[in-house]
């Protein structure tokens, strides 16, 4: 039985969960404004900053396949507060840093924080929630991630721009929220029925038998709309500044936060389309995110890769919530944390790899050659997958 009873509080447990999810999260975007600043602080070069992005997404893929089963193990509560404690020690870290490899330092601490949460939250809620309650928790745990990676952004370059101390204050703001989420988990109950007891192992994939094809092709779809989002984090500052002359940071963490909050209003749009179809239009809208990006990279503007991150976020989200549903309806409770873990180990490898790829770029060209040569792997990628949904459609077509 996939679906537990609902206890009484657990809807404020939920939003307790909720909270600490977003707040995490929020926590790993927050530096995506600030790079720019550092940039001039420390004296490093655009492709630190790719470096310095991908040592988080590193941080967070190692650490869904070494711990994405804890939670399945020791319980979700345990697992969320050491996500959210290790969220607070990362904001400490940022907030002193002077150094780049105290940046890096603090990265992983956020990637672990991310892995960590990831797969204990979303089966948290689940339990918290069950299937026939009004608010989905697919629904809550989606909005809770993407939410909080949007929100963090926009936060910090409005900080940016508008406090004293534009590299201190985010982090002080950022480590108060997480600190009252460390107490708010704390006086949570657990929410597993299902442990098996620690064992060290690290499981390099999950993939469940029964959703398997299901759990591929949303993935593949998701991770090339990760890979945007990725790229996006990275570079969207340095294309303010050297494309768009603009000095300040609101913009910058706006495409970011328009990016991420799409990605989380994708999964409502999949309500309005037919089941069999919602890859299929994620795959075709990923295809004109690359083509309104690539247009802002030649014609040096903004609007087009504003509502190229849109377009990119809502197709992500689309993808993303399928897979997801698909873990939280159709796996054993005893797989649901390693499940969700290992689907998002791929997506935040796509989210990693590309990015380092254009930094490389950018150092060997310029940026938007870069972000052209970058846009056209998106579109292929997502053809790819298309070509591959058409194809498995057709014998099912001829038969008929």
């Amino acid at each position: 039985m996939l679906d537990q009873p609902r206890r009484p509080g657990s809807g404020a447990a939920a939003a307790v969960v909720a909270f600490a999810f977003w707040i995490t999260m929020a926590g790993t975007t927050v530096p995506t404004t600030l790079y720019p600043l550092y940039g001039e602080a420390m004296g490093f070069s655009p492709i630190t900053v790719t470096a310095i992005f991908a040592v988080y997404a590193v941080g967070v893929v190692v650490g869904l396949l070494l711990l994405g089963r804890l939670s399945d193990q020791i319980g979700r509560r345990p697992v969320l507060l050491a996500a959210t404690f290790l969220s607070v020690c990362g904001a400490l870290v940022f907030l002193v840093a002077d150094s780049v490899p105290a940046l890096c330092v603090a990265r992983v601490i956020s990637g672990f924080s991310a892995a960590l949460i990831t797969g204990a939250a979303t089966a948290s809620l689940t339990e918290l929630l069950p299937g026939d309650s009004r608010i989905k928790p697919a629904t809550v745990a989606l909005f809770a991630n993407m939410g909080g990676l949007a929100s963090g952004t926009l936060a910090a370059g409005v900080l940016a721009d508008l406090a004293p101390e534009p590299l201190r204050t985010p982090w002080i703001v950022t480590l108060v929220l997480a600190a009252l989420a460390v107490i708010g988990v704390a006086s949570t109950r657990e929410t597993s029925a299902h442990r098996s007891g620690f064992t060290f192992h690290a499981r390099l994939l999950h993939v469940p038998a029964e959703i398997r094809s299901d759990f591929l092709r949303s993935a593949t779809a998701a991770g090339t709309g990760f890979a945007v989002l990725g790229v996006l984090t990275a570079v969207t500052g340095l294309f303010m500044g050297q494309v768009l002359h603009e000095s300040g940071h609101t913009l910058a963490g706006l495409v970011v936060f328009t990016a991420f909050a799409c990605t989380a209003l994708g999964q409502l749009l999949v309500r309005a389309v037919r089941p069999g179809a919602v890859l299929v239009v994620a795959c075709l809208g990923l295809m004109l995110a690359a083509a309104l990006m690539a247009a802002a990279m030649a014609a040096q503007a903004f609007a087009p890769l504003l509502i190229g991150a849109a377009v990119n976020g809502l197709a992500t989200g689309m993808a993303v919530s399928h897979g997801i549903r698909d873990i939280t309806t159709r796996s054993a409770p005893r797989h649901r944390g390693a499940s969700v873990s290992t689907f998002f180990a791929i997506l935040y490898s796509m989210l990693a790899v590309p990015a380092i790829g254009v930094g490389v770029l950018i150092r060997a060209t310029s940026l938007r050659p870069a972000g052209e040569v970058f846009s056209a792997a998106v579109a292929v990628l997502a053809l790819v997958v298309l070509l591959s949904l058409v194809l498995r459609r057709k014998p099912a077509g001829a038969a008929a």
